[in-house]
């Protein structure tokens, strides 16, 4: 019996895969997804002309805070003159304020629920019986922890 001279390389080796650019692959990917996503930011209903005030503290856990818009309606042809309330895209009455206060506490993981703080953008016009109808329902439901929104600036008068 003969033997042959060479020997068959065994059929089940694997190919390996190139794996060089496959760092180029995911930077590419990662820059493309930093491009085009966007922050979601509320659309403004209503005027906010904010006060300005001297002594101001800048938040630190932004994702913290929820926002309630008060102020007149930008389109005063449609919705009239006096001030109103929005709450984050849409407008909101006093008595919704409850629901909206539940809302943004189920959004947060638990243990930041009693850090939540419920900012209040209050145009520089508004007068202050829609302002105090506002806090009152916020005491109802528990949201105790209130911030007003300023600009920094010089305060006329002081």
């Amino acid at each position: 019996m003969i033997k042959g001279r060479f020997k068959k390389e065994s059929e089940n080796k694997s190919q390996k895969i190139n794996t060089a650019s496959l760092p180029d692959i995911i930077f590419m990917l990662l820059f493309f997804f930093m491009v085009t996503t966007t922050m979601r930011e509320t659309t403004l209903f209503v005027q906010n002309k904010l006060p300005s005030a001297t002594e101001i503290q800048k938040l630190e856990r932004k994702s913290l805070v929820s926002f309630i818009y008060i102020g007149p309606p930008l389109q005063a042809n449609i919705f009239g003159t006096e001030p109103r309330i929005q709450l984050n895209d849409a407008f909101g009455t006093v008595n919704e304020i409850a629901s909206f206060v539940e809302a943004e506490r189920q959004a947060r993981p638990e243990a930041e629920r009693p850090l939540m703080i419920t900012s209040m953008k209050i145009d520089s016009e508004t007068k202050m019986g829609i302002v105090t109808d506002v806090k009152q329902e916020l005491r109802l439901v528990g949201a105790l922890n209130i911030n007003y929104s300023t600009t920094r600036g010089d305060v006329a008068g002081l």
